[in-house]
Order: C-alpha cells, then structure tokens, then sequence
C-alpha cells in the first residue's frame, strides 16, 4: 500500500521541491488540494486527516493552524516552518546529530525540520559541545551566505524580476538587529547559555550556503589544534552518509577559495575545518534547499516510513 501525502502549502518554495522530489518515486500517493481550497480549513482538515504524512510548508501562523486540524493519531506531521522547532513533544529533524534524535524522529508523530542557517551551526556547534570541545557559555559568532532562494517566493521575485533594482547584484546583509528567527533554535538545540551573535547575508545566486563558526583556541576548555577539531567532528559523523567531513587542507587544495553554491542541488552537507593555533574556523556548505528544507524533510519521512534514509534524495 502506498504511502498517503498531502502538503499543506505545495505553493512555497519548499513544497515545491518536496513535491518535485516525489515525482520518481512509486511508493507515494500525493493528496492534491484544489488551488482556490489551499486555504480552506475544511479541505485542508480534511486532506491532513487522510494522509499518513502531512508536510507544513506554511509560515508559523498557519503551521501551528494546520496542526490543530489533525485530528486522528496516525497522522505523521512534519512541519518546516519556525513554529515547533523548540517546542516539547516534537522531534527535532537532524538525525546525524545523535542516536536519540534519530529515534525520536522514527517514533515520532510531529516533526520538526530545521532552518537551514541552523542546521549549518548545530551541525557544527552540538558536537563540538557535546564532546566538551566548546563550552556552552563560549561568546559564539557566526557567519553565513547563502543563495537568495532561502528567502522564500518575495525575495526571490526581487532577484529575478526583469529590470530589477541594482542593489540586488551585491550581497545583501541583513539581521543587523540580532533578531533572526534561527536564534532561539540556534541556542536551544545546540545547548549554549546565549544566542550567537549571527551575521547572515544573500547574494546574487539561486541556492546554496556556507555557515562559519570561528573559534579562539584560547577560549576553549582545551587548546585544540585544526587538524584534532577536524579529526573529532570525522570520528562523529563517521558512519553518516549525508555528512562529509573533508581531509584538513581541503581549503588549500582549492586555492584557498571557498564557494558556497557549490552543493546546490544535493540534499548532504560538507564539514570544512581550517586555520592556525591561535583562531580556528570551523564550516558547513549545503543547499539551503536541500538539507537546509526540504531534502531534510525527506530524510525525516525516509526514517519514519523505514525506508533507506537517501531515498529519492542526491548525495
């Protein structure tokens, strides 16, 4: 028997490719909603409680709506948006990050997936501090770029509209007030004391990022070298297959040149490590739309449905 899907907001960038994802794949029965319905509470009642799986592509207003119109106990919900991503009761979707969120997600009914920035610095920051390489009270910074398609269908319409405003061909900076809705996450489920001090931007490019966590080796519990960092978070991400840990020098391999599109279309995560004995910058490079949404989201269905976790996904 197939498994029943409905997305609640296949209109959004994520749903979109959620819904692109499935089309190779025999083992689903899309629920589809009529377009003038999407934001129907009956029809969408209706559609959630039908389905085996329900994706929430949807801002946090409406998610936390959606969630409400379930109504029977089989549903699996796997929500996107910001809404439950620290909230009790849901698992937390990054299964790499320990056996027990693994676990969580197979036996879970509700489901959060990640923000992409978030995912970028949890996957570097929970080990580290797991492992008692950095302590929860480090005064963490963090720095990203990331293609423009992270910021869903308006500022996508801004970089691609014909004749579009000349500012959009630099970087666009942004969070400048320390107000990013990837901070609470950021702090709570990597277990730090504070939020960090984040610096995010977007520039001219469709998707794909990179998420940098500096450290000061004169700060940590123990002076690390590169090379140990790098060899730790290799031995903790050893047997996952959506995360590589690359060799240490890979940066100077590539000429010293970092580019952040370059795992755009691919649903994994690449875990560069690098510097001196003094400062260490430690940094993720996916698709924001891949492990950063809705590659995720996948991964996390691939798992309660017990299925191998990359299917229909590209590593």
């Amino acid at each position: 028997m197939k498994t029943r899907v409905f997305i609640d907001g296949s209109e959004g960038t994520t749903g979109l490719r959620i819904h692109e994802r499935f089309s190779a794949r025999d083992d689903i029965e899309l629920l589809p909603i009529s377009p003038e319905l999407r934001k129907d509470p009956g029809e969408r009642r209706r559609l959630i409680n039908a389905s085996d799986v329900t994706f929430l592509c949807l801002p946090d207003a409406a998610a936390k709506e959606s969630v409400s119109l379930a109504e029977n106990d089989h549903v699996v919900i796997i929500d996107t948006s910001t809404a439950h991503r620290t909230e009790p009761g849901w698992a937390y979707g990054f299964p790499e990050l320990s056996a027990e969120h693994r676990q969580a997600i197979r036996q879970g009914k509700r489901i959060a997936v990640p923000g992409c920035y978030a995912s970028g610095f949890i996957a570097l920051a929970y080990p580290l501090i797991r492992g008692g390489i950095l302590q929860a009270d480090y005064p963490v910074s963090v720095f990203a770029v990331s293609g423009y398609s992270g910021g869903g269908k308006k500022l996508i319409g801004k970089y691609e509209e014909a004749g579009r405003d000349d500012k959009y061909a630099s970087a666009r900076m942004y969070g400048w007030g320390q107000t990013h809705k990837h901070l609470k996450e950021m702090k709570v489920i990597a277990g730090l004391q504070r939020e960090p001090l984040f610096c995010p931007m977007t520039t001219d490019y469709h998707s794909g990022m990179v998420v940098q966590l500096p450290l000061y080796t004169e700060l940590l519990p123990q002076k690390k070298t590169p090379e140990e960092i790098r060899d730790y978070l290799d031995g903790y991400y050893k047997n996952e297959p959506f995360i590589k840990v690359l060799p240490f020098g890979a940066d100077v391999e590539a000429g010293g040149e970092i580019f952040s599109d370059a795992y755009a279309g691919r649903d994994g995560m690449e875990i560069l490590v690098t510097g001196n004995e003094e400062r260490i910058v430690v940094a993720s490079r996916f698709d924001n739309l891949g492990k950063g949404a809705s590659g995720a989201a996948m991964q996390c269905m691939n798992i309660v449905l017990g299925c191998e976790e990359a299917k229909g996904l590209n590593l």
